[in-house]
């Protein structure tokens, strides 16, 4: 493999200094100062990976965060899934390998990067530390600012020539003099490697600092926000563009100058305007061939300049494809009259034009506005007050440009536009053929801009296509907008040291998961809440036959289940009653005390917000019930509605949910269970009857016990002071151990309610559901008072007969279980060609161990018409017919609950 670093040059390199790393399994050379990217093309690697889609090999193209072809995953010396080469700054020691645009999740020995989060204030951040960003930061530090200058590469001066001067000065010195200025500042900071993830509002910037061996997030507020980022050229598309050793010759020109790297012998420039003739000329200068430079405007000094030089320059001439495998060996092109030649060359730089690096500018509302000189889009000044962009990233510098998107041809399907995503020129037509307009929307077909390079080389390029395709002007519609982070970051880094098991998000555990987990009980996340899944008898049960037995246990016997874990908001205040008739579809005002009643909250869309019971505790409290993943958005509900709509409703809201343990004892011997713990609360049935509560001692402790039941068993709920709920349910296994009383958990509770057509909110509804089409218009009341709600159910949408209902379904093969989520189908179109009409889906799915068969609920469109009829469940493992029944599978009178 021969070497392409030149003997001489390079002034962000130390030749002194060698660095070791292994690319692909291989070990390598390179020297200190190197990227990843400038190292593999100085060892003469030309493919770095391989396409995502098509698979086709993909070379370094650019220098920067816009590179959209050389990806790898990085092991060493600390994970990251995917970069591009082009930012991956060389280290002894590193380990990289390609990856072709999607990276893997880290394994568990890879280790995520550890992070700091620290908090800056600063009168001026500059973003960007090319020249025109070290002029902002000088003259503010000067004027005494606290100033912060960050840049994402590991060195400042940006992608400015050692060739170039500044202010008379050649930019080296003068790079070197603003670095040292700043430096002696007493309230500059200059962080390299770090990149403004994003703006946002009153000047807040987001930093991330790759710095080794513990990154760093700033959280930086300025006074003054400066975006000095730059600007990135832009390809031109044509046949096989994508193939290694195709190139951006600002890119190739900055290879050579800072890390003395030629990425090829003999090159052909494509080029729309000067900074194509400028980068050819100054390569030439340090050894490279020039084979011909191909211009697609008529000619001007530039041209003359290279003429002088004796380069064969074609004005009005085009690329129109390249040869070669993998890399290019030879570059194919067209003149006027129909003429066409092809060069000998392994290099192919492409200088399309310049987008201004806007990115971060569009990301906090900034404008834009086409420059037709230029062909690019400049900011327009609309932006906040406390926001500039100077430099490159406002058009300055930039050259005149001849604008030249693509070169046609009969077949664009090789002509790639985004090569991240290999979407060609052709993909963006077929789009606007199917009379897609805006970008955005082409963005959606194409996934054009999708990918990791947020389209900074594809953005400008598709929009000027689909502009032109529509025949607009070049400028009719800009690219499609980037969004923060600017390039990508670890979650692990945005974590910090906020991480492990719990994070942010608290783990809730209730008074009585001591014994669950003592007793082996497997365990599920409801919310924030670690639950009982189910308690398996030995080691060798399993999840299937652990509830099969729990739930035979509560139908024969009884059964205990720890539901401490239901939201309870307790209300008090004279006007308790009013509110609750407001926020319940069904009349609580009418609740006697010592009673209870199920209820149903809606949206204001009318649909199914959340459900659970109402207790009327006295004239002027009530304690109500919520799903356990609905408490917060209850309780969040209740304050919004008293505190912003009802602000003269007297009524307090207090959530109770942890001041309370609750142990559900059910099952046919409930009753002797509570009976052998002891209690003063007369449980005759008619003293005690349903849906009513009582207070009194149970096994010696204060409780609260209310006849409530989610299994349709006789059914009794325990609740007492959180600090005795480890000791009651102690003495509730205690006292039902001589009839056989079985902890279950909530995979057991599912099975149980499903038996029963019982409803859980957010799992047979959707935010789409209305009481009607569940079969409880019985708990939506008829007269003329009001709810939340109310008026959306009597839309002509919510009152259809035809809107997906609540049934249940009996398959016809009672062993074969329907997958939750399935879709259901009209008999004999579940093997159709689709696409095929989708009646429902299915909604809960369990195997009824009391029944002996598999049962389940879904809505199905009109289903409650479709009672007694079949329907056919599309599943990977075949169709699966099933009868249409009614949600209620297990004792449909209701005459279990009495024990």
């Amino acid at each position: 493999m021969t070497s392409r670093r030149r003997d001489a040059g390079g002034r962000g390199i130390d030749r002194e200094r060698r660095i070791g790393f292994t690319f692909g399994s291989r070990p390598y050379e390179g020297l200190h100062g190197d990227t990843l990217a400038s190292a593999l093309l100085a060892n003469g690697v030309d493919v770095v990976c391989a396409s995502p889609i098509l698979r086709r090999p993909r070379g370094v193209f650019s220098a920067g965060v816009e590179e959209p072809c050389a990806f790898v995953e990085v092991a060493a010396p600390r994970f990251e899934p995917i970069m591009p080469a082009t930012a991956v700054r060389l280290v002894d020691g590193l380990v990289a390998e390609g990856r072709p645009g999607v990276g893997r999740l880290p394994g568990d020995d890879d280790g995520a990067p550890a992070a700091d989060h620290r908090h800056l204030h600063v009168e001026t951040i500059v973003i960007g530390a090319g020249v025109a960003g070290l002029r902002v930061a000088v003259d503010a530090a000067r004027d005494g600012d606290r100033v912060l200058l960050v840049d994402e590469r590991h060195w400042i001066g940006g992608t400015a020539s050692g060739s170039d001067d500044v202010d008379g000065t050649a930019a080296p010195a003068w790079i070197a003099a603003a670095a040292a200025e700043l430096a002696a500042a007493p309230e500059a900071r200059v962080l390299t490697e770090a990149t403004a993830l994003g703006i946002y509002d009153d000047g807040y910037v987001v930093v991330y600092e790759r710095s080794v061996p513990v990154a760093r997030v700033w959280h930086v507020r300025a006074a003054r926000v400066v975006v000095a980022a730059g600007a990135h050229e832009r390809p031109i598309a044509f046949a096989d563009d994508d193939r290694p050793g195709v190139m951006l010759a600002s890119s190739a020109r900055l290879y050579a100058d800072r890390f003395g790297v030629l990425p090829g012998t003999r090159a052909v420039v494509f080029t729309t305007n000067h900074s194509g003739h400028d980068a050819a000329l100054a390569l030439a200068d340090v050894g490279l061939e020039l084979a011909a430079l191909i211009d697609v405007g008529g000619g001007g000094p530039a041209s003359d300049r290279a003429r002088a030089r004796g380069v064969d320059v074609r004005n009005g001439w085009a690329v129109t494809g390249t040869s070669g495998d993998p890399r290019v060996s030879a570059v194919h092109a067209a003149g006027p009259g129909g003429a066409a030649e092809t060069f000998d060359a392994d290099l192919l730089l492409v200088a399309g034009g310049w987008n201004p690096a806007v990115q971060l500018w569009r990301g906090i509302n900034g404008g834009l506005r086409y420059d037709d000189a230029r062909a690019c889009f400049l900011p327009d000044g609309t932006g906040p007050r406390w926001l500039e962009i100077v430099g490159a990233a406002a058009g300055e510098g930039l050259p005149t440009v001849a604008p030249f998107w693509f070169t046609p041809a009969e077949d664009l399907t090789r002509h790639f536009v985004d090569l991240q995503r290999d979407s060609t020129v052709a993909d963006v037509l077929d789009a606007v053929a199917r009379d897609l307009r805006s970008t955005e929307h082409v963005k959606r077909q194409t996934y054009i801009g999708t990918a990791i390079d947020q389209g900074r080389t594809s953005g400008v390029l598709t929009a000027a296509i689909v502009n032109q395709a529509w025949g607009a002007g070049p400028g009719a519609q800009g690219p499609t907008n980037a969004r923060p982070p600017y390039t990508p970051v670890p979650y692990s880094v945005l974590a910090g040291r906020d991480r492990g098991p719990t994070l942010l998000d608290p783990v809730r555990t209730t008074p009585i998961h001591p014994w669950h987990v003592e007793h082996g009980a497997a365990f599920e996340n409801v919310g924030q809440w670690k639950r009982p899944w189910y308690f398996p008898a030995n080691a060798s049960e399993d999840l299937q036959a652990a509830v099969a037995r729990e739930c035979l246990a509560v139908r024969q016997t009884a059964g205990a289940m720890d539901a401490s874990t239901l939201g309870k908001i307790e209300l008090v205040g004279p006007d308790v009653a009013t509110f609750l008739d407001r926020i319940y579809t069904n009349r609580m005002s009418s609740l006697a005390v010592g009673s209870i009643r199920y209820g149903f909250m809606l949206g204001l869309d009318g649909m199914v917000f959340d459900d659970g019971v109402a207790m009327r505790l006295a004239e002027d409290r009530y304690l109500i019930t919520t799903t356990t993943g609905g408490a917060a958005k209850v309780m969040d509900h209740v304050e919004e509605w008293l505190q912003t709509e009802w602000p003269d409703l007297r009524v307090y809201a207090t959530s109770v949910t942890e001041q309370w343990a609750t142990v559900a004892v059910n099952g046919p011997q409930a009753r002797a269970v509570l009976t052998a713990l002891g209690t003063d609360i007369d449980l005759d049935a008619a003293a005690f009857p349903f849906m009513t509560w009582r207070d009194g001692e149970v096994s010696g402790m204060t409780a609260r016990v209310a006849r409530v039941s989610f299994s349709g068993e006789l059914a009794y709920e325990i609740n007492v002071s959180g600090h005795h709920g480890l000791a009651m349910w102690e003495a509730v296994m205690a006292a039902g151990a001589p009839i056989g009383l079985a902890p279950y958990g909530t995979e057991a509770m599912h099975v149980l309610r499903a038996e029963k057509g019982y409803v859980i909110v957010g799992q047979d509804t959707d935010g789409t559901v209305t009481p009607h089409d569940l079969g409880m218009s019985w708990i939506v009341r008829k007269d003329e008072s009001d709810f939340i709600g109310k008026r959306s159910l009597r839309r002509p949408d919510t009152i259809r007969t035809d809107r997906k209902q609540l049934v249940g379904l009996l398959p016809a093969d009672r062993d074969r279980w329907i997958p939750e989520g399935a879709q259901l189908v009209s008999p004999g179109s579940a093997e159709a060609a689709p696409p095929v009409p989708m009646l429902g889906f299915v909604t809960s799915s369990y195997r009824s161990p009391i029944l002996g068969r598999t049962v389940a609920l879904a809505m199905v469109e009109g289903g409650h018409d479709r009672i007694g009829t079949t329907i056919v469940a599309a599943t990977t493992d075949g169709p699966i017919e099933a009868a249409v029944t009614t949600s209620v599978f297990y004792d449909p009178e209701g005459a279990r609950r009495e024990g």
